[in-house]
């Protein structure tokens, strides 16, 4: 069975190259003006699906959307992208930023330096924490996912561990009109063709431009 692709989907990135902004906390869980990185996917039939509702664009930037979900059996997050506390978990009232059933569907893996016991949520979404890096994060995210893709969710620490050790087979990237000025930089120090990766596709739309880098 050939080996599961780990890829990256649907991750915005400001025209400055920033994935999120600063100040990540409670109320800002993309930090301050993040949340306008990801306008692009507030507009799509997907996003309203999530959240409810019947109506929303059936564009290409939902198509692209669906495509980030589908073939997937598996996700890894950095700690931030499951939440703001910070440190040894204080107890484990913390679930996640997204209620009773979360997105995923599938297992998550979350890495983290402080042990958590395995958290199931409605839906088949099931966190485990992993505390012993990025290369035993994906190797049982690979396990878990039985054959199907993995997705690394983020956030921009997480995604340049990977990429610096070439461990991701394709990234998209929303490159959205935004200019944010400072935050969390994705691709500062790192230099892509060096590690194998070049653009194999590039789609605009009227709120983003899809950009996927492959090796």
């Amino acid at each position: 069975m050939p080996k599961a692709a780990l890829r990256v989907q649907s991750f915005a990135i400001s025209i400055d190259g920033y994935g999120a902004g600063l100040s990540q906390d409670l109320q800002n869980p993309l930090g301050v003006r993040g949340p306008e990185l990801m306008e692009w996917f507030l507009h799509t039939r997907v996003w309203r699906k999530m959240h409810g509702h019947d109506d929303g664009e059936t564009g290409v930037d939902n198509g692209i959307a669906e495509q980030g979900f589908a073939g997937i059996g598996a996700w890894i997050l950095g700690r931030n992208m499951f939440g703001p506390v910070r440190g040894p978990w204080p107890d484990e009232s913390w679930k996640g930023w997204w209620g009773d059933e979360p997105p995923y569907h599938t297992p998550v893996f979350v890495l983290t330096h402080h042990p958590r016991a395995p958290l199931r949520m409605a839906g088949g979404t099931e966190f485990r924490f992993v505390t012993e890096g990025i290369h035993a994060a994906l190797e049982q995210a690979r396990a878990a996912a039985d054959g199907r893709d993995v997705r690394l969710g983020g956030g921009v620490s997480t995604i340049r561990q990977y990429l610096r050790a070439g461990l991701i087979d394709e990234l998209h990237f929303a490159l959205s009109p935004v200019v944010l000025g400072q935050g969390e930089a994705m691709f500062a120090g790192i230099d892509l063709p060096a590690l194998g990766y070049c653009v194999t596709e590039d789609q605009a739309t009227d709120h983003a431009t899809h950009i996927v880098l492959s090796r």
